[in-house]
């Protein structure tokens, strides 16, 4: 199959090389660095303590997707509706798109923008760029899904390897993921430590329950069920992925802008509009932006 991948981040480089090695044609939309990297030494995957690479083509150009039998949206939450519109005019009218991201909004604003459903997709993988076109894999790397078409996208899935489960609630389990993000991400970028060392400073542990609770609270008031397991993921997590800084830490570290507006500030505008409180989720939110912001000034 030819199957495009639209952001070439940690997610999208993980998921595009496990594709690409199981044979199918995989095309990666991305910067002109990562461009550059991929189409001298191709698109490195460092996996259980090898280097594989995996055969890809990569470009700037949004319109390299025309012809793709399968779209994986992997960008960053906050450019969710420009890749939206770049794609629209070159997706064929039977693709399945799924977005593999962050938070619970993106596929709803990608079918809004497209005009047809886009499948959402949890992600449960820890992976991170450690160069232009190398990307390490570090844990995990299963996806859950489900939908008219979810059967068969996970048999192709599955056969590359990524084991893809079937879910008759997977707005839930995104909910679910979205309340441990949001006890979790925001600390390691404020701290600048891995999941192992920030959970283990006094008072780290209850403070990731308080603010899964507030979070929680917005859930119930939209009508969905967070189970109660979140509390022992989250209890889990700094162990199981000690050294793994988040995603929210990683962006502040290089520079980039993160999904903060997508984790614990969507808690904070939902929250609005249901009358509830949310003081620790709205302070999180405001240091993680202060700190994009004091990043940008200093980098000037």
């Amino acid at each position: 199959m030819k199957i495009a991948v639209m952001g070439a981040g940690a997610v999208g480089c993980y998921y595009g090389a496990m594709l690409a090695l199981a044979g199918h044609h995989v095309v990666l939309v991305g910067r002109e660095r990562f461009v550059d990297a991929v189409s001298q030494g191709g698109l490195a995957l460092e996996k259980e303590g090898k280097q594989l690479v995996a055969p890809v083509e990569a470009s700037c150009d949004p319109a390299v997707i025309a012809g793709a039998e399968m779209v994986l949206i992997c960008v960053k939450s906050g450019d969710t509706e420009k890749a939206g519109r770049q794609i629209a005019p070159y997706l064929d009218s039977e693709c399945p798109v799924l977005s593999l991201q962050n938070g619970v909004s993106n596929s709803s604003t990608l079918t809004g923008i497209l005009g047809r459903p886009v499948m959402p997709v949890v992600v449960y993988v820890a992976s991170r760029m450690t160069a232009p076109g190398v990307v390490r894999h570090e844990g995990r790397g299963d996806l859950e899904l489900s939908g008219r078409e979810a059967g068969e996208i996970a048999a192709i899935l599955g056969a590359a390897g990524v084991q893809t489960d079937l879910s008759d609630d997977v707005m839930g389990s995104l909910w679910a993921k979205l309340v441990v993000n949001c006890a979790i991400n925001p600390l390691s970028a404020i701290t600048g430590l891995p999941y192992g060392k920030m959970a283990a400073q006094d008072g780290i542990p209850s403070l990731m329950e308080e603010i899964a609770r507030e979070a929680i609270a917005v859930a119930r008031a939209e009508g969905i069920h967070v189970p109660g397991s979140v509390f022992e993921t989250i209890r889990t997590i700094p162990l199981s992925m000690a050294g793994q800084y988040s995603s929210t830490a990683q962006d502040l570290m290089n520079g980039r802008p993160t999904e903060i507006d997508f984790l614990n500030g969507e808690i904070v505008e939902r929250a609005a509009g249901h009358g509830i409180d949310v003081p620790i989720n709205r302070t999180l939110t405001l240091l993680v932006k202060s700190a994009e912001r004091s990043r940008v000034v200093n980098s000037q």
